[in-house]
């Protein structure tokens, strides 16, 4: 669900940016080019959770995607006027109800849990294919 749900964001933050960076980039440069900036992110955020890359890049995109909903949310707040439109950033994601603010938090612990799980903490070393399903 949590693949689904960053593949959903992956193609609507790049739908949204080739929209407003191809139809009405003078309007708002900052705000649209931090618009592809997050479908970038959201993107290999996508394929590295899905397995095609690294869990090391997934853990750095979802970093990435934190640290970006909290600098642009809050960035977007303070400076408004260097916001005339929104991002999927901006508010900290309150345009698309704060998933984006949610999403690599739950992304981070999701990857720690599968971390955890593949090397056997919490079960004393010793994996347990049928019960760790």
């Amino acid at each position: 669900m949590l693949i689904a749900v960053y593949g959903l964001f992956a193609v609507a933050a790049t739908a949204r940016s080739a929209v407003q960076l191809g139809t009405r980039f003078g309007h708002a440069p900052l705000a649209y080019l931090l618009s592809a900036f997050a479908a970038v992110v959201y993107v290999v955020a996508t394929a590295a959770l899905a397995g095609a890359v690294s869990r090391r890049v997934a853990y750095l995109a979802c970093g990435v995607e934190l640290a970006g909903v909290l600098v642009v949310g809050a960035a977007s707040l303070v400076f408004a006027d260097a916001f005339p439109d929104a991002t999927v950033w901006s508010g900290f994601g309150r345009g698309y109800g704060f998933v984006p603010l949610v999403l690599p938090v739950l992304g981070l612990l999701w990857l720690r849990h599968t971390d955890r799980r593949s090397r056997g903490v919490g079960t004393g070393g010793v994996r347990h294919p049928e019960r760790d399903r």
